[in-house]
């Protein structure tokens, strides 16, 4: 199992980005959150089978279709058994 807590930059607030992770990540089997965080930054904790938590991550550095990333900031997490994935408000 491996937690990892990602933070996002770029136009990625307003293009549907918490939406389309939340669907990506319910889709692979990954627990964990995704919020929009201050100065235009989201944030997102994945947690599941490394396979699984990796592919989230290459996922948010291209992000959906009208977002713009320009930085992913991945930092390592024990892992807490987190169950389903959530939109934090």
């Amino acid at each position: 199992m491996r937690r990892a807590r990602v933070k996002i930059s770029g136009r990625v607030q307003g293009v549907f980005f918490r939406a389309s992770c939340a669907d990506q990540a319910q889709g692979s089997g990954i627990s964990g959150w995704v919020r929009n965080a201050s100065a235009g930054v989201v944030e997102a904790v994945f947690e599941g089978e490394e396979t699984g938590v990796e592919a989230m991550i290459a996922w948010c550095r291209k992000g959906p279709p009208h977002a713009r990333v320009d930085d992913v900031e991945v930092t390592e997490e024990a892992p807490i058994g987190a169950e389903g994935f959530h939109i934090v408000q």
